[in-house]
């Protein structure tokens, strides 16, 4: 006699896993960090390397000896950690002060809340947050790329233009002549070849990184294209406000503030983390509005030229509010 057995959905598995997304995460993000070494060198892979081991060794330790659990570096979340924390931090930053990044990141913002699944705010970001506030003067001295020619530590040091923007915008005149608004500076933007961290270069690379991860169904477009289309339609009225400095266009200013700093990175890989992103599309909508407006806000009125980092922790802490956005069940009656 044949037998039906009843059990609760789900039916199907789609073959989806936590390590298949992360992998496919780590692919997505390859072309531009080849750039970042060939942009800095040595000093990307050290940086890297440190960081991805930290992390992994930090998550082996608290699970074994602190957590008594079963060890969970195999899902390589922990190599996703350390690959975005590097990306974060410039290339000539001294080793300990990777691995404090790593440990703040791990410990403190991933298995202090329990693990992977359970912490409210993105690990790298937070790493990378601390270290800003921590270590300022390493965390803003950014290596010129001139590729494996650039030191480890003791490379030389220039103002990216993002903080070349915030200068011209705070009304020093001479530094909207280092801004990227030649047909070859903005290439140079576009392509990767200017300084700062090891994810803001190769605008891009990450953009094609960011659309295979949609193709591949590993995130949705609701997150990237809200936060993008609020920064350039920000970016956009104050140009046609008329508070550019002279010398600087709407169009320039535009394409500068999208393809500088962490915007890149952030809106595509960042902000998208399952974990500390909404569920709703609705959610994930107004998730990104949210982030591009403190973006902007920061990067126009703050004291820090980039609030990518920001922006994002700030909205994660909004999660839970806006996970209570959700449709309404079938035959469900309105209230």
């Amino acid at each position: 006699m044949k037998q039906f057995i009843v059990s609760p959905a789900p039916h199907f598995h789609s073959g989806d896993s936590v390590r298949k997304n992360m992998l496919l995460v780590i692919i997505a993000l390859l072309p531009a960090y080849a750039v970042s070494i060939l942009a800095f060198g040595m000093g990307a892979l050290i940086t890297t390397a440190i960081s991805v081991v930290a992390c992994v060794l930090f998550e082996w330790l608290i699970a074994k000896f602190i957590l008594k659990q079963k060890s969970t570096i195999c899902d390589l979340s922990a190599v996703l950690t350390g690959l975005l924390l590097a990306f974060n931090l410039p290339s000539n930053l001294p080793w300990w002060i990777v691995v404090i990044g790593a440990l703040v990141a791990i410990g403190v913002a991933k298995m202090s809340f329990g693990g992977l699944g359970q912490n409210l705010f993105n690990p790298a970001l937070v790493g990378r947050v601390f270290l800003l506030i921590s270590f300022p003067v390493q965390m803003t001295s950014w290596p010129e790329p001139n590729g494996f020619d650039t030191a480890y530590v003791d490379a030389t040091t220039a103002a990216t233009p993002l903080a070349a923007l915030k200068a011209a915008l705070g009304g020093d005149a001479e530094a909207v002549s280092s801004l990227p608004i030649s047909a070859s500076d903005t290439w140079d933007m576009i392509l990767g070849w200017m300084g700062g961290s090891l994810g803001e270069v190769s605008a891009l690379l990450l953009l094609a990184g960011g659309i295979f991860l949609i193709i591949t169904r590993v995130i949705t477009w609701h997150i990237p294209v809200s936060i993008m289309a609020t920064v350039a339609l920000f970016a956009a009225a104050t140009g046609w406000a008329g508070a550019l400095p002279e010398g600087l266009c709407t169009s320039s200013y535009v394409l500068t503030t999208l393809c500088t700093g962490g915007m890149m990175l952030g809106a595509w890989f960042m902000a998208t983390d399952y974990v500390t992103s909404p569920m709703s599309n609705c959610g994930k909508l107004l998730f990104g509005v949210g982030i591009g407006v403190i973006v902007m806000v920061i990067r126009t009125w703050g004291a820090y030229p980039e609030g990518m980092s920001f922006a994002i922790l700030i909205m994660n802490a909004c999660v839970p509010l806006l996970n209570l956005i959700r449709p309404k069940r079938f035959g469900e009656k309105k209230k």
